[in-house]
């Protein structure tokens, strides 16, 4: 596949893969056929490249920006954390009361 084909791939990506063949057969006519450009996306993308790809460019991006390639720290929200343990937000929160129940004793 030629370099014109993958940067455009790279470029677009966000809108060819959320969306269905019609943006693929939409390829400028310069490039390969999609249905070649399309294999070579799957298929690379089955086996992790464009994964290394991002995070080479991120560790590229970091050192241009004079940090470390890899982060020396994490923050994490716990709120978007997903817990195997048992409750959610029924054991943090008030009881319902039925339609009858009055807020008053």
């Amino acid at each position: 596949m030629n370099r014109s084909a993958i940067l455009y791939v790279l470029e677009n990506a966000t809108k060819i893969r959320a969306s269905p063949v019609t943006k693929w057969r939409a390829m400028p006519h310069d490039l390969p056929h999609w249905s070649t450009v399309y294999h070579y996306f799957r298929k690379w993308q089955e086996e992790g490249v464009w994964e290394k790809v991002a995070q080479v460019l991120a560790r590229r991006d970091r050192e241009r920006e004079g940090r470390y390639a890899s982060p020396s720290a994490l923050v994490m929200d716990s709120q978007s954390v997903k817990t195997s343990e048992k409750g959610g937000p029924g054991d943090t929160t008030g009881r319902r009361r039925s339609k009858g129940e009055s807020g008053r004793s």
